[in-house]
């Protein structure tokens, strides 16, 4: 497919600038990407996706405006092919385009994300955003760092549905012949065929225990078949999702029979349709299934700089690094000139509040403006802050006056243990109510810890921090807005969902560029002009 070009000349009397211009806001998204539409995505920027022979592909201009506009108003595919069809503002969005402009198919949409996510650039429509927030000074060297869960797309399993499920995934990925020698093996009166639980008399307790144990006899029979084989990667694949259902949810008693194990299996595979989600919670009462995103903000012009997709059950803090690359990056010149050149930092709330980020933010030089978490006092013992810890002498001084030397171990984390000393202490009920007497445990990172606690006691940090980090609670509201491809996402797979965010972060940050009224002036460039 080669690259089509997007008609530069409207007819003028069917064109639906003249009928748009005065009903759309300059203000609006619509209105800020029919001025600059060209000069966001000009089709140039697409042409390594197509080839020098065959037929024209729709000009990849439209298309990037129509999936930034889908990502805006929270559209199917279908949906976002009619809108441009019959809705006037796309086409004008998509630099005045005339009324009759034809449309076309909504897989035109699937295949520009597949060739995009196989490219080197896969979110190079959010990168072209940014790159024109910078150019007009609107990225300084602030960011806000925050995560929400992205709910998956697919119907959480239960375990038996799990099993059954990636015995069917297995069948499906064989071949002719493997297939059949998998199906020679199962035991089960079940072809395996249709989606769905399988019949059970599910009141009956015994009756589901059989299910199970047939379930996973089946499967472990399917699995042998495979071993020592050669075969495709499909095939592999489904092989490890199935071996990886049945080790996470089932164990063996002594008569070798098969149960559910009355446990969590650590990152547990939650569905196999889409493998990768995983259940998380985003406060302890606060559970979902899916994915998080996480974004980086700079809060003084509220423009998105970094986007992130991971399993549900990642922390914050993991995805932090990946956040704040550009500002990591010493290389870096192109943040902008926006605000004061000296004034940088990053805020975080008590999950990007640990060790290894406040060591990371200390070692590049950034202001530090992560919350962390206070010691807690369970049953309201002496918390940990309430002893003395000594990371010099390496010793810990409790409320009474006892010390103790604190025992490294490997990783350079230690314990101090005051043992004895607990015995005929008057404090002790106020300490512990272990028979072992009060341990301390200091991490690898407790003087980065203890510095950043006592950072934030200072009043004026308290008050920078109470001003700035909210504001990416605003825009975090903005992304989830919608729920179809906001708040539940409309594809599977970490790549996918990640790709899709991206493309929704673009959108809010056109709007933002649009509410700031950003031009583009030859000769000077792109500034904002609110």
């Amino acid at each position: 497919m080669t690259l089509g070009v997007t008609p530069s000349q409207a007819d003028l009397f069917r064109s639906t600038t003249a009928f748009c211009e005065p009903r759309i806001g300059e203000d609006s998204i619509y209105g800020l990407l029919h001025r600059q539409c060209h000069r966001l995505f000009p089709d140039e920027m697409f042409a390594d996706l197509f080839t020098d022979v065959g037929r024209r592909s729709v000009p990849p201009m439209i298309v990037a405006v129509v999936m930034v506009l889908q990502r805006f108003e929270g559209c199917s595919d279908r949906e976002a092919v009619d809108r441009f069809a019959f809705d006037a503002r796309w086409k004008y969005a998509a630099g005045g385009l005339d009324f009759d402009y034809p449309g076309f198919v909504h897989t035109v949409l699937v295949d520009m994300r597949a060739r995009l996510a196989a490219s080197d650039a896969p979110d190079r429509i959010f990168d072209a955003v940014l790159q024109v927030a910078k150019a007009a000074g609107l990225v300084g060297r602030k960011r806000v760092l925050d995560s929400t869960p992205l709910y998956d797309a697919v119907a959480t399993m239960d375990t038996v549905t799990l099993i059954r499920s990636a015995i069917r995934g297995l069948l499906k990925a064989c071949d002719a012949q493997l297939g059949a020698r998998v199906r020679d093996v199962l035991a089960r009166d079940d072809d395996y065929v249709g989606a769905g639980k399988p019949a059970c008399d599910w009141d009956d307790q015994v009756a589901r225990a059989v299910l199970v144990d047939e379930l996973a006899r089946d499967g472990v029979a399917a699995l042998a078949v495979l071993e020592g084989r050669t075969v495709s990667e499909p095939v592999a694949a489904a092989g490890q999702l199935l071996a990886t259902v049945l080790g996470q949810d089932l164990e063996q008693d002594a008569d070798g029979v098969f149960a559910i194990a009355r446990r969590v299996a650590k990152d547990r595979v939650i569905s196999t349709v889409d493998p990768q989600a995983r259940h998380g919670h985003k406060t302890a009462a606060r559970s979902f299934d899916g994915y998080k995103g996480h974004l980086g903000l700079d809060p003084d012009s509220e423009i998105i700089t970094a986007t992130g997709v991971t399993p549900g059950n990642t922390g914050d803090a993991a995805a932090a690094q990946d956040l704040i690359a550009d500002l990591l990056d010493t290389d870096d010149h192109d943040a902008g000139d926006h605000g004061d050149a000296d004034e940088h930092g990053v805020y975080g709330d008590n999950a990007y509040g640990t060790g290894p980020i406040h060591d990371l933010l200390e070692a590049a030089g950034i202001d530090d403006k992560c919350k962390t978490q206070s010691p807690s006092n369970t049953g309201g013992l002496f918390a940990k802050d309430e002893f003395e810890v000594d990371l010099d002498a390496d010793t810990v001084t409790c409320p009474a006056g006892q010390v103790s030397p604190i025992r490294r171990g490997k990783g350079g984390a230690g314990t101090a243990r005051f043992g004895a000393a607990c015995a005929e202490c008057p404090l002790r009920e106020q300490c512990t109510t272990s028979a072992k007497g009060r341990t301390i445990k200091v991490g690898a990172y407790e003087r980065q810890l203890t510095d950043a606690r006592g950072r934030q006691q200072d009043p004026g940090w308290v008050a920078d921090y109470r001003a700035t980090r909210p504001k990416v609670e605003r825009k975090i509201g903005h992304l989830m807005r919608r729920k179809h491809g906001g708040r539940r996402a409309r594809v599977r797979g970490t790549t996918k969902v990640a790709a899709d965010f991206s493309l929704l972060a673009a959108a809010v940050n056109l709007v933002r560029l649009s509410v700031l009224a950003v031009t583009f002036t030859t000769g000077q460039g792109w500034a904002a002009t609110a």
